[in-house]
């Protein structure tokens, strides 16, 4: 097997995050506070996210989110393709 390009990985995976960050945010805005409630409590194994959800997020902090989220995806994605690597490298 070939190496992976890790400026693509990390891209793809930055990429996915934020589709899934708008994805979030329009099954917010689809589903009102208290369907979303009910989403993330049943996502989040029975934790209670009553008291933290927040339905009106300003615009520049959902331009941040995206941007912070995908950078965090790209930073996952560079690191898993780079160890990925470095274990092909190594047989």
């Amino acid at each position: 097997m070939g190496a992976i390009n890790v400026r693509r990985f990390g891209l793809a995976w930055g990429v996915t995050f934020g589709i899934l960050y708008i994805g979030c945010a329009v099954v917010m805005s689809i589903a009102g506070r208290e369907g979303t409630i009910f989403l993330f409590n049943s996502m989040m194994h029975g934790i209670d996210v009553t008291n933290v959800i927040r339905m009106h997020v300003p615009l520049g902090e959902m331009v941040m989110g995206i941007i912070q989220i995908f950078i965090l995806g790209w930073l996952i994605g560079a690191t898993i393709a780079s160890i990925y690597n470095l274990g092909v490298r190594s047989k």
